[in-house]
């Protein structure tokens, strides 16, 4: 994915709605909450093994890939808004988390 060219579409598709001057890091990362909440709903009530399952049925699969394009789209937004080098910053969190979390 080129995150560069998804967040160059993102803010073509923003401005082209007006809603520019809304999609501030705050506004962007309460409603990215919003969507990770109706993420989660889809797992609600399943068990933890029925979760395993999810992409048997193929209508939870597309809600499922809906919810986490939204999830995912805020993000990059925010990251867009605030100046952050997506792949930097996951590449530099990856390297924290071998160094905190070393292999057994």
């Amino acid at each position: 994915m080129d995150i560069p060219a998804l967040q160059a579409r993102l803010r073509r598709f923003s401005d082209e709605r007006g809603w520019e001057p809304f999609q501030t890091p705050k506004n962007l990362a309460m409603a990215m909450v919003v969507e990770a909440a109706e993420l989660l709903e889809i797992f609600q009530w399943m068990s933890p093994e029925d979760s395993t399952r999810v992409a048997d049925d193929a209508e939870r699969q597309t809600h499922l890939g809906e919810e986490i394009a939204d999830v995912l789209v805020y993000l990059v937004q925010i990251a867009d808004r605030a100046g952050i080098d997506i792949e930097a910053a996951v590449d530099r969190k990856i390297g924290l988390n071998a160094v905190k979390y070393p292999p057994q």
